[in-house]
């Protein structure tokens, strides 16, 4: 009777770390960080017009899904850049996500295909998804309305810098 009662302790006690385990995998505070080596610049893209955009890098699913959710605020210069390993017509939802964003669709050769501005946040399920209907290979999220101060159009080129070395998956 006592080595059951042992047995069934640890068992309990293990049940409540994986608990405890999941529940920190699955926290809302997981976001991408910089796809920054040491001594090497933040990754940035730059617009058309030359402003610098400073990057988080989402490059693989865990960190797509995550994206920008429960960012409560983006200054002009950041945003997040979701790369993928080959191209498609990839659509993007505002599920979690607090703030409202404009997303660029970007091909291979880096040239702007398709612009959403301002998209709202989902305040309901079943969130709206935006389809671009073309092939892209990237997407820039940034903050609402600098798509616009910046002009940002189909056809422009945008410069990657400091992304040459992430591999998405």
């Amino acid at each position: 009777m006592r080595s059951r009662r042992t047995w069934l302790k640890r068992i309990s006690s293990l049940a409540a770390v994986v608990v405890l385990l999941a529940a920190f995998q699955c926290s809302p505070q997981k976001t991408a960080v910089p796809a920054k080596q040491p001594g090497t610049p933040a990754p940035k893209i730059v617009l058309a017009d030359g402003f610098p955009v400073i990057v988080e890098v989402a490059a693989d699913d865990d960190m797509r899904a995550q994206g920008l959710m429960f960012r409560d605020h983006l200054d002009e210069n950041r945003g997040m850049i979701f790369l993928f390993a080959q191209p498609g017509d990839y659509a993007f939802w505002m599920k979690n996500t607090i703030i409202p964003l404009d997303m660029i669709w970007i091909d291979d050769a880096h040239r702007v295909v398709h612009v959403e501005h301002d998209v709202p946040p989902c305040k309901a399920d079943p969130c709206p998804s935006y389809p671009p209907g073309v092939q892209a290979r990237s997407v820039l999220e940034l903050a609402a309305g600098v798509a616009a101060r910046h002009h940002i159009a189909n056809g422009d080129q945008l410069r990657f810098e400091g992304l040459d070395h992430i591999l998405p998956r």
